[in-house]
C-alpha cells in the first residue's frame, strides 16, 4: 500500500479549543469539516490523549478558529507541540470567550466557528466529535492556512498525535 497518497487528501490548520469549569485548552487540528447544512453540522478528530478530547467531553462544546497563512510558527508550536498540561496556552493570546463559553483564539484567526457536540464516534486512536453549530463569526480577510501550506511554505512537521501522521516505511 502506498501510504504518501494520503498526503494528497486536503486539510486546513485550525486551534481547536475547549473548557472544562474554568479551565481552557486549546490545540492545533487540520481535521475539520462540514457534515450537514440543515442543521449546520461539523465534524473534528481528537486524539483521546490529548487534554483538549478531556475538556470536549465534559463541556460538550468547542470552537475552531480558522488560521490564515500569516500565522507564525511559534504560534502554531504553541497549540500543536504544547500540551495544556504543562502551559497555559490562553496566556499569551488574544481570545473571547464565545456565547457558548468557550474560549475562541482570534489572534491570526480569519474566523470562528462554536459548536455543541451532538454524537461522537470512536475511531481508535481518535474521536469523530459532530457538533452542531452554534455561532459562526468572519474575524478579517486573507488566505486560510491549508496543511499543505504549514508543510511546504510554513515548512511544519506533524505530530504524532495528529489523525494525519503517517509513519512511512522506507
Amino acid at each position: 500500500m502506498e501510504r504518501r497518497v494520503l498526503h494528497n487528501l486536503s486539510y486546513g490548520m485550525y486551534i481547536l479549543s475547549s473548557r472544562k469549569g474554568n479551565r481552557f485548552n486549546g490545540q492545533i487540528a487540520n481535521t475539520v469539516f462540514q457534515v450537514t447544512s440543515k442543521p449546520i453540522k461539523i465534524a473534528t478528530s481528537i486524539n483521546k490523549e490529548n487534554l483538549t478530547h478531556e475538556f470536549i467531553e465534559d463541556s460538550g462544546l468547542f470552537s475552531v478558529s480558522i488560521l490564515s497563512t500569516e500565522t507564525p510558527f511559534p504560534f502554531i508550536g504553541l497549540f500543536g507541540f504544547r500540551s495544556g498540561r504543562d502551559v497555559n496556552k490562553f496566556e499569551k493570546v488574544s481570545y473571547i470567550e464565545g456565547e457558548t463559553g468557550v474560549p475562541v483564539v482570534t489572534e491570526h484567526a480569519l474566523g470562528y466557528i462554536e459548536a455543541r457536540a451532538v454524537a461522537s464516534i470512536d475511531a481508535g486512536t481518535h474521536t469523530l466529535f459532530i457538533g452542531e453549530v452554534i455561532n459562526a463569526e468572519k474575524l478579517g480577510d486573507g488566505m486560510p492556512m491549508t496543511y499543505d501550506y504549514y508543510h511546504n511554505v510554513v515548512k511544519g512537521k506533524t505530530p504524532e498525535k495528529a489523525a494525519t501522521y503517517l509513519e512511512v516505511k522506507k
